[in-house]
């Protein structure tokens, strides 16, 4: 059971949630899911049929003493084909949502236990970013920061800054929690997990 603190205009509560122990192959196999589903897949080459060569039988099949060939367009030379060359295709695969679930509420308990999620009711911010960047020094926040709220005010005070990525509470995500140090977040997010209501 971990106990988070929540800050904010309307924090100074506790709330109590627990988070199930993190285990790497879990993250592991959440994280590459996600990353495959975001690759573009627009790696493209041609093959043998589609470069720009003349379909000319080079030189005579005997008597030049060279190695037989056909035309040029092959992968053998330059300017040629490629053989089994990658082709636009989706990378995305099906993950069970359960095992999706599991990761993200590890994600959030590593953070968690390391004291590093920061639950907060009410910003008080109005869309400045040196008003973002005093409320982030008051709280004692150092290193990257996951922002996770649907305080719009909020993100647009955090999304000019280089170590901070700003996102609405529907992108939340196991990548981008383990790839930032510090996770704040809406404390309602959290609140329904109290309850068990994943």
């Amino acid at each position: 059971m971990s106990q988070i603190k929540v800050i904010g205009k309307n924090g100074g509560r506790a709330l109590e949630v627990e988070f199930p122990e993190a285990k790497v192959g879990i993250l592991h196999d959440v994280v590459t899911w996600q990353l495959a589903k975001r690759r573009r897949g627009t790696a493209s080459t041609k093959t043998r049929a589609q470069v720009s060569r003349v379909g000319k039988k080079m030189y005579s099949q005997k008597g030049t003493g060279n190695a037989r060939h056909g035309d040029r367009s092959v992968p053998t030379f330059v300017g040629g084909g490629v053989a089994f060359g990658p082709k636009p295709r989706s990378y995305e695969y099906t993950l069970p949502r359960k095992v999706r679930q599991l990761g993200l509420a590890m994600a959030l308990g590593d953070r968690a236990t390391t004291g590093k999620l920061f639950a907060v009711d009410g910003f008080g911010v109005e869309g400045k970013t040196k008003q973002f960047v005093a409320w982030v020094k008051e709280n004692g926040i150092e290193g990257s920061i996951f922002l996770v709220t649907d305080d719009v005010n909020a993100r647009l005070a955090a999304r000019n800054l280089r170590n901070v990525t700003a996102v609405a509470v529907e992108g939340l995500n196991v990548y981008d929690i383990l790839r930032h140090d510090n996770l704040v977040i809406d404390a309602v997010v959290l609140e329904p997990a109290k309850d068990g209501e994943e």
